[in-house]
């Protein structure tokens, strides 16, 4: 007769391993190897929570420090490999499946390993896409996830740095598996319950707190005039004709700029309260300027933001706050919100083709993409209009019945021609292709499909793909803000100039802006100081942003 509770006595059995090295719930942080030995089995799936900002660290640095006799083929499933030891794993062969979403800082290390063969890659995914796994077929047997504090009984705060904590202890303990937090203190009473302590089985008191990137701070000091060029370009020919209030930004100092020409070249086109009212973002600091002069009315985060914490508690009207006065941040959430609730994802990347695909994996580095592939796509099960969204249908279908013709979100990819080293934005072939070769990938690792791109904007002007009606034209869109890079000068001339009469491609003069005002001058703060004062001094940048 089949049994029905197997994996629910296998966590019973986990646990009762694990309590030979725990008083109640909480580990002895000098047994933290053994501990984890003891509750982790070969072969097991194994969530080890860390994103592009939070990570888990004292728990990743135990993992590591496992004998790989007793505790090896681990089936890692994470958002983030951002850690040397969340690669050390494959190296010693304790772990050798890898399913994950983000690897900046160990791009290159982790692109070496894949080709190889240290990893085994099931797949790059989109956070939403790992997370929705969760909970279908790589629901994790453990998870090790972070928090700021737990009470005795496993109770956890989170604080503003939340992010993936409730999807992954969801799934985790929900589906019979076993929950271990680290946490940087135990107190009595928690500011607010952001975990309940029967989700949880074993705590560990790491003494300090969790590692947290500063990945979203963009110092204005060392914006270029290009940068402001593009911004200009983004704010008049995108979002005022448009009348984009819902949106999400990446990360780049191109949509930095936007945020800090808001209250400046922003008020001067008279779009206050016209645009960028909503947002799904983590808590910028150039945005601060922005929310202090009034544009802003909404954000819900991601995560947050190092030295923000102060500032998001001052201003519960524009942020998502507990009782506790910190920020909740949620990134499953954010992410559905940035991909059904907004009107524009507009953000950078490293290379795009001809078609419109874009990617940031290159020959030498595997970065993978997070979430701009649920921020850039136009999603197919969105059903309530706006007017950004209805614009953009008719754009791109002006032939169906308005009554039955779907939207479509603006994607908007914006950067310079040529980027860091001189490198070319445009290629014949993506980085992406070549990775699926060399690895043999069924399906290229693409950050933002071709048919999901709308717009392109450059220093050369804005190619509007909505309009285009065939690759030919599409392709000389392209190529006609491509500047000077090999892709550009093999324009066809007279094509592209057919193309800026139909107002498929805008240059700047198009748009009555003169590329010598682009000048810092501009920006509503030129410096992290500028960003601090404009805070009342509630932002707090971390050291290395500080130079004063």
């Amino acid at each position: 007769m089949r049994q029905w509770n197997t994996r629910k006595q296998m966590r019973e059995e986990r646990i009762a391993a694990g309590r030979g090295f725990a008083t109640g719930k909480l580990v002895d942080p000098e047994t933290l190897v053994d501990f984890l030995e003891a509750v982790l089995r070969p072969g097991d799936r194994v969530c080890l929570e860390g994103d592009n900002q939070k990570q888990a660290d004292v728990l990743a640095k135990g993992l590591a420090a496992m004998d790989p006799a007793r505790i090896h083929d681990l089936h890692m499933v994470q958002s983030g490999v951002v850690l040397p030891e969340h690669l050390d794993v494959f190296d010693s062969g304790i772990a050798k499946r890898l399913d994950f979403s983000y690897s900046g800082p160990q791009s290159a290390r982790i692109a070496r390993m894949l080709f190889g063969g240290k990893i085994e890659l099931g797949a790059i995914h989109t956070y939403l896409e790992l997370f929705a796994r969760y909970f279908v077929d790589l629901t994790p047997q453990v998870a090790l996830i972070a928090a700021v504090s737990a009470d005795r009984h496993g109770n956890l705060y989170t604080g503003p740095n939340t992010e993936d904590t409730p999807t992954v202890v969801e799934a985790t303990s929900f589906g019979s598996g076993l929950v271990i937090a680290q946490v940087g203190e135990i107190v009595d009473t928690l500011p607010r319950v952001d975990i309940p302590g029967d989700q949880v089985h074993f705590v560990l008191d790491a003494g300090r707190p969790f590692y947290v990137e500063p990945l979203f701070t963009r110092d204005p000091a060392a914006m270029t005039e290009t940068q402001i060029l593009t911004a200009m370009l983004a704010i008049k020919g995108l979002y005022q004709p448009y009348g984009v209030r819902r949106l999400n930004h990446g990360i780049g100092f191109n949509t930095a700029a936007i945020e800090l020409l808001l209250p400046t070249y922003g008020e001067k086109l008279g779009l206050k309260g016209k645009i960028c009212t909503h947002w799904a973002l983590n808590p910028h600091p150039t945005l601060i300027p922005a929310i202090e002069a009034g544009w802003v009315e909404q954000v819900h985060c991601f995560g947050s933001e190092v030295g923000m914490e102060d500032y998001l508690a001052a201003r519960p009207d524009i942020f998502f706050t507990g009782p506790d006065g910190s920020l909740r941040s949620n990134r499953a959430f954010s992410q559905t919100a940035g991909l059904y609730a907004c009107d524009m994802f507009i953000g950078s990347t490293l290379q795009i083709d001809l078609a419109g695909h874009s990617s940031t994996i290159t020959a030498n580095r595997i970065a993978g993409f997070g979430g701009a592939p649920n921020m850039g796509s136009d999603a197919r099960g969105r059903r309530h209009p706006s007017a950004p969204w209805l614009q953009a249908g008719a754009e791109a279908d002006p032939d169906t019945a308005a009554p039955l013709r779907r939207g479509r979100k603006l994607v908007v990819q914006i950067g310079e021609t040529f980027g860091e080293g001189n490198a070319p934005l445009f290629v014949e072939k993506l980085g992406a292709l070549e990775l699926a070769e060399k690895l043999d990938l069924d399906l290229a690792p693409i950050m933002v499909y071709a048919d999901d791109t709308t717009h392109i904007v450059t220093e050369e002007g804005i190619a509007n793909l909505l309009l285009c009606r065939n690759a030919d034209e599409r392709e000389q869109a392209i190529r006609g803000v491509a500047g000077f890079t090999e892709i550009g000068r093999g324009r066809d001339k007279a094509m592209v100039e057919r193309l800026r009469e139909r107002k498929i491609i805008q240059r700047p003069e198009d748009l009555g802006i003169d590329p010598l005002d682009a000048n810092r001058n501009m920006l509503a703060a030129r410096s992290i100081k500028d960003l601090m004062l404009a805070s009342g001094g509630l932002y707090r940048p971390p050291s290395r942003f500080r130079n004063w």
